[in-house]
Order: C-alpha cells, then sequence, then structure tokens
C-alpha cells in the first residue's frame, strides 16, 4: 500500500536526507511522539565506541575454546547476546586491543550488513572485544537495560532504522545514530524495565547452564570431556584408507578426526549413519525480487541457533507463502539443520513456522526405525562437535560454505542409550523453556515502553 508522508523543505535541509525512505509516516510519527516531550538526544547520554578495522582480527587469529571472546555481527541478536558458535581469540590478541575491551553493560548495536540489532553486554559473558560489524554505546546518564529496551521497541528501531545508508553495503553514520531522540521518564519506570531485563538475563544464563550440562553429558558418555582438538603436523596412513576414500588431500586424514569417529564406533550403544535414521527435504530459494516489507517469514541461517529463531529480517507475501507451504513450511516436531553458510546448527521446532526456510536448511525428520529416538538428543548431536569435525574432515580441513545432502547422510551416529537420551532432553526442554520465559520478559519490558511513550 502507497504510504504518503508531507513535510516541510525545512525539514529536508535540516536532515540533510532526500529519499522517501526516511520520511515514512511511521517514523515521523516516532518522532514527534518522542520529540513532543521530554527527550535527550543520544549523544547526550553517553559515548560511541567504533570497532576495530576488519583487519584487525583476523580468522587465522581464533583459536579453539579460548577464554577470550571476540563478538561478531551476528551473535547480536534483539536483546539477546550469543554465545553460541562465539569466535575465540588468544590472550596476547586481547591484551594488544585495550580500547575494544568491552565493559559491564555496554550497548552493541550492529551497524554494518544486518542493521539495527541491540544486546546488552555483561561482565558474566567472559572477556570479549568486538568487531567492526557494531559499535558501543557506553552510557553515562541514562539507565542501560532501559535503553536496550528503547532501541528496540517499534518506535527507537524506526528512528534507528530510517538511519540506514548504502545501496549493496548498508550501515550506519555515527552523525545520524547520535541524533537519535531518547525519551525520559521517572526513575521508578527505569527500575521497572531494569527488573525485567535483569530477570530476563538470569533465565539466559539459566538456559546456557542446562543446554552446557547435556552437552556435557552427551560428551561424557562417549569419552570426549575433556577432549582438545589437536592439529597434527604430520602422521601417516596407509594405501587401502587412501583407494577407499577416494581422497588423496592429507588433510582428510588428519588423527584428531580418526579420533572423533573412533569413538563414536567403539561406543557400547552402536551407531548408524545419519541417512539411515532421518529423511530429510531442503528449503527454498524464493529470490530478492520476492522479499516484501511485511508478511511471511523467509528464515535465514542469520536468523537461527541451536536455541532456535530469532525474528526473521526477510518477509515474503501471503500469496508467495501460499504457493509454497504445502512443500516446504517446516512444521513441529521437524529438527532443522544448516548445511550452508554456518554448518551444523541444528534445532527441534516447537511450532510451526509461519513462513518458509532458505534452501540453506534440512528439514529432517526420524524414519520409521528410530521413531523413539529422541529428538532433543539427535539434535544436539547433529549440533556438537561429532558432526562438526565430519563436516570439517569432508572439506578437507577448509571452510567450506555448503555440505552436500548426500555427504549428511553419511555421517556416523552414535547410537545413545535410551536413559542417556532422555536426561539430555529433558535438560534441553528446560534450556529452550527458560530461553522462551527470558524473550517473553523482554517483549514484556518493550510493551511497556511502547504504551508509555504513547501515552
Amino acid at each position: 500500500m502507497a504510504q504518503i508522508s508531507y513535510i516541510k523543505y525545512t525539514n529536508i535541509k535540516e536532515a540533510r536526507r532526500y529519499d522517501a525512505e526516511y520520511f515514512k509516516p511511521f517514523n515521523l510519527h516516532a518522532e514527534k511522539l518522542i520529540t513532543n516531550s521530554n527527550f535527550s538526544y543520544l549523544e547526550t547520554l553517553g559515548k560511541f565506541i567504533i570497532g576495530p578495522f576488519g583487519s584487525t582480527v583476523k580468522v587465522e587469529d581464533y583459536v579453539e575454546k579460548a577464554k577470550y571472546k571476540y563478538i561478531r555481527g551476528k551473535d547480536i541478536k534483539n536483546g539477546i547476546l550469543s554465545d553460541v558458535d562465539n569466535s575465540a581469540i588468544t590472550k596476547e590478541k586481547f591484551d594488544s586491543l585495550p580500547r575494544y575491551h568491552l565493559k559491564n553493560n555496554d550497548i552493541l548495536i550492529t551497524v554494518v550488513g544486518t542493521l539495527g540489532n541491540v544486546a546488552i553486554y555483561r561482565d558474566s559473558f567472559g572477556p570479549a572485544i568486538f568487531s567492526c560489524k557494531s559499535t558501543v554505546f557506553r552510557t553515562n546518564k541514562i539507565d542501560p537495560e532501559f535503553l536496550m529496551i528503547y532501541l528496540d521497541t517499534k518506535f527507537g528501531k524506526s528512528l534507528l532504522m530510517r538511519n540506514e545508508r548504502g545501496a549493496i553495503q548498508k550501515g550506519f553514520n555515527l552523525p545520524d545514530l547520535k541524533k537519535i531522540p531518547v525519551p525520559t521518564f521517572t526513575d521508578g519506570f527505569y527500575k521497572t524495565i531494569n527488573n525485567f531485563v535483569s530477570l530476563s538475563h538470569q533465565k539466559q544464563t539459566q538456559s546456557k547452564t542446562f543446554y552446557r550440562e547435556a552437552e556435557e553429558l552427551l560428551l561424557a558418555e562417549l569419552g570426549l570431556l575433556d577432549y582438545l582438538v589437536k592439529h597434527e603436523l604430520t602422521f601417516s596412513t596407509t594405501k587401502k584408507e587412501i583407494e577407499e576414500a577416494h581422497r588423496y588431500d592429507s588433510e582428510y586424514f588428519q588423527p584428531k578426526y580418526a579420533k572423533i569417529i573412533k569413538k563414536i564406533e567403539e561406543y557400547e550403544g552402536g551407531w548408524d549413519i545419519a541417512g539411515e535414521m532421518v529423511k530429510w527435504k531442503k528449503g527454498v530459494e524464493v529470490g530478492t525480487d520476492t522479499y516484501t516489507e511485511t508478511g511471511k517469514d523467509f528464515v535465514r541461517v542469520s536468523d537461527f541457533s541451536v536455541f532456535g529463531l530469532a525474528e526473521s529480517n526477510r518477509k515474503i507475501s501471503d500469496q508467495t507463502f501460499e504457493e509454497l507451504k504445502k512443500n516446504y513450511q517446516p512444521k513441529q516436531g521437524e529438527i532443522l539443520f544448516t548445511k550452508d553458510g554456518t554448518i551444523g546448527i541444528s534445532y527441534v521446532l516447537k511450532e510451526d513456522i509461519q513462513g518458509v526456510l532458505s534452501g540453506a536448511f534440512l528439514r529432517l525428520t526420524l524414519k520409521e526405525k528410530y521413531q523413539d529416538f529422541e529428538k532433543e538428543c539427535l539434535s544436539l548431536i547433529f549440533s556438537s562437535i561429532l558432526c562438526k569435525m565430519q563436516v570439517e574432515k569432508l572439506s578437507g580441513g577448509a571452510l567450506i560454505a555448503h555440505l552436500k545432502p548426500s555427504d549428511f547422510e553419511t555421517f556416523k551416529i552414535p547410537l545413545i542409550k535410551p536413559s542417556i537420551q532422555k536426561q539430555i532432553a529433558l535438560k534441553i526442554q528446560e534450556s529452550h523453556r527458560l530461553r522462551k520465559e527470558s524473550k517473553d520478559l523482554l517483549e514484556e519490558a518493550k510493551r511497556k515502553v511502547e504504551e508509555e511513550i504513547e501515552k
């Protein structure tokens, strides 16, 4: 539906913007609501810190299971700072970049690529620095919990996103962010919002604890709890192994892969291959020309984690969805698995998705023989080092962007004892329950801020 805004020439001169998107009716409505009452510009409430140049931290600086984390744009979700699949760096690299050390209550805002996602950093996350894909706002005159929630409300988000610039590489300019208006409320209201965010954070922490316990239970069952990936510089293999694998690249025969697979093959509960355990269907590519501003979700890998789906940044029309849903709408109980991009993220759907998945996903259902296998346990196996190392082996040690479904079918899966499966499933389910409660608390905080703005 067409939208029309009536604005003065002086407004255009003041904004130094001539694009219609900036002056969309809702953007003007949000601005009027905020600026007609007590407010402050963001630049008066703290300071911005720009992330390091992209070349400051390189892929070769990443290390396994280090204490010091490197937070990328994709780790910043709406209200939640993800620590799933984080990149870690050495203490030496961390110490060399003191300007970018995150401090308690820093607010991270994604400013390149996927724009406008916000999250708050807590000391409990562990020592970390941030990338050039985001900027940090360090408050000194406003409650950080309130500010994070405000920037994620429909009003704060619209005033943030109206500053989008660029054609191919989208981004925010710092001077634009500084001029975002922020409403002023009472200390009592700030405290109310703070309580919601703090309780949400507690439940997030508890959720991560249950998920970690499930991972440890799985690895302990296989004797891999303390396993550290070690890349061998020299090793040997046999002519027979080379002929059977039809591979001649040395990385394929790295001992670090062999140890994982041997643990699976020697597991007392037995093992099978993924192709014998599950049936799969691929997602679909709809094409960028079908994207719409509103409608049903088009879910991409960037919207997905082992904790489920975040809000999708891409939409398709209701008509497109109706044409695709018979073959491509994911259903409750299916196991989702990412085969492209960040490979090996898996999650059991708790409800039907009102939309479709990109072609980077496989939708998995259990075959008749394995109907009693706990889905949460199988999903955890797919997301764990057990399958990630098999992905890496197939790629010859390189970071590949795609995994063939036929290769996925060859994954060796340990048939975890039913009693252990049940324990793992219960911990995963509790983790997801707490995660949902945490998200609901943030949504309630957003609702309260929006109501207060509209008064």
